[in-house]
């Protein structure tokens, strides 16, 4: 059975990972998303849903295993903390036991007017991105 995911904030996950240079930061977004979207700085891009189709991508554990190991703290983020959750509790399932959710995303939830970047998440709390 998964055990759950621990969720941090976006700062929390940023001052994790500051304080543990082992840690590995895995940005779960589609490809395009990465580089036209923008993307926390460092964050390595293995998608876990990709396009045309929107599939599961079928390299996604292979790709996570060459990134990191089982037990090496590991931080998953997507656009609002939905599909990262997803591929958190896929590789808890293959084995791996130091994974996290970084809530809220990149992006962060939607607000009255549908619109993103303006609640929370990675880029709305204002901590390193870049856009490709």
């Amino acid at each position: 059975m998964a055990k759950s995911i621990p969720r941090l904030t976006p700062h929390d996950a940023f001052n994790f990972l500051r304080e543990n240079p082992q840690a590995v930061f895995i940005d779960v977004r589609s490809e395009m998303e990465f580089l036209f979207v923008g993307h926390p700085k460092e964050a390595l891009s293995i998608p876990w849903r990709d396009e045309p189709d929107w599939e599961i991508n079928p390299d996604f554990l292979a790709h996570v295993r060459r990134a990191t190991s089982h037990d090496r703290p590991t931080l998953l983020i997507c656009r609002s903390g939905h599909r990262s959750l997803e591929a958190g509790l896929f590789l808890q399932a293959h084995g791996f036991s130091a994974i996290y959710n970084v809530a809220h995303g990149f992006e962060g939830d939607l607000n009255d007017r549908h619109c993103r970047s303006s609640l929370n998440g990675w880029r709305f709390d204002g901590l390193p991105w870049e856009q490709c």
